[in-house]
Parts: structure tokens; sequence; C-alpha cells
């Protein structure tokens, strides 16, 4: 019944600590005595084992073998463009700064893990737990790590770890649109801060024209004189029309916005746009289906290769801002430049918002796929025991009742509450006091103070040496104890990993041992 009740969790969650709680505590409901600990964690281990193999078996065996011919090529051939890197290294490599090139760099990638068909492989009846642990495990490991293991757990880390990497590449693609539009943004509001500081004085010129000439027709009013000799004794006529044709000129929109600077911009998004719209592709509720009618005439203008929009077009879901720059001079053609644009941006803007999900993404799924499937539901909701009814009109009826019950309390007693005072239909909490005292802040510092100061690296050794917890990292294949070189890279990788650092830079700030050797130990 223990190993049972374990094997099923484990199935959840892998991690050895957490199921050696779970195994004691479920002992403990059910009033059987506790095993000596060897025997606890010999049960965990065995209950771990199997669910692993389960799994294993569970995701190699829905794989083709032409997947599994794919998942052997990217960790023994190199990379094309990538003489030095399996394909799975390249796969991994860091995107870089946010730019049109790091964005096509990403969708390769992504095309890349496509190609393979993973989203074939049934895991879905899977624990995210359990998946999300396999996916760290994967990007953890070096691609002759993964060549040591047996071929399920090979091919099975491999794929879930690369379903995962499909989701990380999708959301940093979109991530990267994201800054490409708020650079463009930030283009044009300093482009117009430019302007306004290269045409300061021709700017001040006109103030002070405009300020002399307001005067004089002031005057003129007042005075009951002649409009055009006062004007002309202020400025003469010539100069007056040269005037107002500069401040013509100098003028910005009313609004003072910056969007008519962006048309030259324009190009920078082309770079990666037509990419971006090709390979992703997005859903919405019907509110905002015009926007996704806009993004799909995009689309096949780009692989038409037409550059007229239609004039059907739908338009009503953009913003005033961007209607005002959105037709010719005609007032009826569309714009190409700021229609493309302000599609782009309206698409940013209701991705972020939720009102447009990403298909393959993580950050920006559709809210559906965060519940149970009708399907699942209706299978599971019979052997789910909640606090709570399932019907919603009984749940909503009994906490309408107990928030009413509950505001009635609070009204009767509200002069009698501690630190909360409701005044004129207004609720008041008093400051809390501090948890800790300054005398105690003021003893604390001055016993951080007494201890020595020592390296981090001295500490540690001397705590291994002293408690022998280093003996613990037993070699996986012949479980034999670390030497006293051994010891120091164990040390080392801990370190790295417990300050997040990372193996890289800790292999860069420690003399005399290598990346190798660091990433060897850590997995």
């Amino acid at each position: 019944m223990t190993f049972k009740h374990l094997h099923q969790l484990a199935l959840e969650n892998g991690d050895a600590i957490h199921l050696l709680h779970e195994c004691i505590d479920f002992l403990r409901k059910n009033k059987i005595i506790l095993p000596a600990i060897t025997t606890l964690e010999r049960i965990v281990w065995e209950a771990r084992a199997m669910a692993e193999k389960k799994l294993f078996n569970t995701v190699s065996q829905s794989l083709t073998n032409e997947q599994k011919e794919k998942l052997e090529d990217i960790i023994t051939l190199q990379h094309s463009s990538e003489s030095n890197k399996t394909i799975l290294g390249w796969l991994k490599e860091p995107p870089g700064h946010p730019s049109p090139e790091t964005f096509l760099k990403v969708i390769e990638r992504l095309e890349y893990i496509r190609g393979m068909e993973l989203e074939t492989v049934q895991i879905n009846h899977l624990h995210r737990n359990r998946l999300l642990q396999l996916s760290r495990l994967g990007s953890r490991y070096e691609p002759y790590a993964f060549r040591d293991f047996q071929e399920n757990k090979r091919y099975s880390i491999l794929t879930v770890y690369l379903l995962h990497l499909n989701q990380d590449l999708t959301d940093k693609a979109f991530e990267i649109h994201d800054r490409q539009i708020l650079s463009l943004l930030s283009k044009g509001r300093k482009a117009q801060e430019e302007i306004q500081k290269l045409n300061g004085k021709k700017l001040n010129e006109k103030v002070i024209h405009f300020t002399n000439i307001g005067q004089a027709l002031i005057k003129a009013k007042q005075e009951k004189l002649d409009v055009f000799e006062v004007l002309e004794s202020v400025i003469e006529w010539n100069s007056f029309v040269s005037s107002v044709e500069e401040a013509q000129e100098l003028a910005r929109p009313a609004d003072y916005d910056y969007l008519d600077l962006l048309q030259k911009r324009f190009y920078s998004l082309r770079k990666y746009t037509p990419t971006l719209l090709r390979v992703l592709e997005f859903h919405s509720t019907k509110a905002n289906e015009p926007l996704l009618q806009a993004v799909e005439i995009i689309r096949g203008m780009n692989e038409s290769g037409k550059r007229k929009v239609p004039d059907d077009s739908p338009v009503d879901f953009i913003s005033k801002r961007w209607k005002k720059h959105l037709y010719e001079n005609d007032g009826t053609t569309i714009n190409r430049h700021y229609y493309e644009m302000a599609v782009l941006t309206e698409l940013r803007e209701h991705v972020r918002a939720g009102d447009v999900s990403i298909v393959g993404s993580r950050q920006y799924r559709d809210f559906e796929e965060y519940l149970f499937s009708e399907f699942t539901w209706n299978q599971t909701k019979e052997n789910t025991r909640l606090s709570v009814s399932l019907s919603f009109e009984d749940y909503i009826t009994e906490r309408t009742s107990s928030l009413n019950e509950r505001l009635k309390w609070l009204t009767a007693n509200s002069n009698k509450l501690d630190g909360v005072s409701l005044d004129k239909g207004k609720l008041s909490l008093a400051r809390l006091e501090k948890d800790v005292p300054e005398e105690a802040k003021k003893f604390s510092a001055s016993l951080y103070q007494m201890l020595p100061r020592i390296k981090l690296t001295d500490l540690l050794m001397d705590i291994a040496y002293i408690t022998g917890f280093h003996e613990q990292f037993t070699h996986a294949s012949n479980n034999r104890k670390p030497d006293k070189e051994e010891t120091i890279i164990i040390m080392a990788a801990l370190l790295g990993m417990g300050m997040n650092i990372g193996v890289s830079k800790m292999a860069e700030a420690t003399p005399g041992l290598t990346y190798k050797q660091l990433a060897n130990v850590s997995q």
C-alpha cells in the first residue's frame, strides 16, 4: 500500500526528499511503525525508479523511428554553421540582444524543432510537474552525457526538453517583437525631441513674433486703429508672410504626437515581421477577430508580393492615434507602412493583455489550455473530492451568504476591533509595529562584527572535512567516494550553483578547473 502510494506520487514529482517526507507522513497517518531510514530510502528509491521507467517507456513508445533518428542526430551531428557544436548545443545557445537578426536566429531554431514533429508525442496525460523536472534535466545535460543513457531515458528527456524549448523559443520570439515595437516608439519620441532641440532658436523667434503681433492687434482693437498699419509697424508684411511659412514648417501635430516620424522606421521592422507573421499562429475571441483578419491580410500580401492594402481591410480595431496617419492624401487609399505598423502594435498590445493567444507558447497561450479539457473533467470530477459544491449556483449562493454574515458581524463590532476603524464608510487599518525591535537589530549587528572575516571557499571546505558531507557525492557508476582532487571540483560546482553564477563563470574564476570538469560534476 505504501509503495503504491509512493509510486503514484513519484509520477508527479521525482524529488527524493519530497517523496521521503510523503512516505513518512503516509505511514504516520495510517499508524504504521516507521522502519529504519535505510528501508525508507530503499522504498523511495524503488518507487522513484519504477515511476521513471514507466514515464520513459510511455514517452519513448509514442516516438516513431524517424523521430528517434532525429533525436540521435542532434546529440551526434555538428551544426552546419557551428562546426564546433552539436545541433543540441546550437539549440541551447542563448538568443542574445533583442534585434531583427536575433529574432531570425530564434525562428531558425524554432523551425528546426518543429520539423521534428514532436507535438505528436502523447504526453498531455503526464503530470506537468514531472515534465518540468525532466525538461530541467535536459537543459543541464551536455550532448556527451545523453549518449551514456539508455535509449528510453535519452529519448524521453530529449523529447520533453525540446517540447519545452519550443515553448520558450516561441515566447522569446514574441518578446523580441515586443522590444522592437517599444524601440520603434522610443526612437520616434527621441526624433521629435531632437527636432525640438535643433529648432529651439527658430521656435523662440516665432514666439516673440506672435507676442509682438498679438500685442499690436490688441492695441489696434482697443484704440480703433487700422489693423494693417499697426501690424506693419511691428513687422514688415513680407517678413510676416515668411515667418508664417517658416512656422508652418516647424509646427508639429496639434496633439504633439510623433507617429508621423515613424514612416522611415518601417523598413527596420520589415527585416523580421514577415517571418513573425509566417511562423507564429495567433488565436483570439470573436471581439478581436478584425485584428487577426488584418494579420492574415498582411501575411497574404507578404506571400503574394502585393503592395496595395485592400480598401475593405478592417480598421475599426486601430486606435485613433494611428488612424490619423492611416490614409493617404486622397482620404481613401490605406497607407501600407502605417497600416502594418498599426497592426503590429495592436497585436503586441492585445497579446500582452491576454486577448490574443499564441499557439505553442507558454506565457501567451490560450486561457483554455490552463484548464482541464471538458472530456478530462467529465472523467475525473466524480473521483475528485473538493470542499465545495461542483455546482456554480450552489457555490455562489453559499459564498454570498457567508460574505453577508461576515459583513453584518463587522458592522456590529466595528467599534470593538483592535487597530481597525470604520468612519463614514471608510475602513482604516492601524500601522503594524515592526516585527524586529531596533535593539535586536543593533545586537545582531554587534554579534556579526565579532565573527572573523573568512573566505566562503575556506568555510565550505572546513565544513566538508568536519562533517564529511562531500563523501555523499559518490560516483554514479561505481559508487566510489570522491578523492581530494574531485572534492575540490565538487565544492567549486556547489559554489557556482549556490551563488547562481553558473558553471561557465565559475570555470573562468577558478584557475586549474575546466568547464568540462565542472559540468560533468554538476550533472
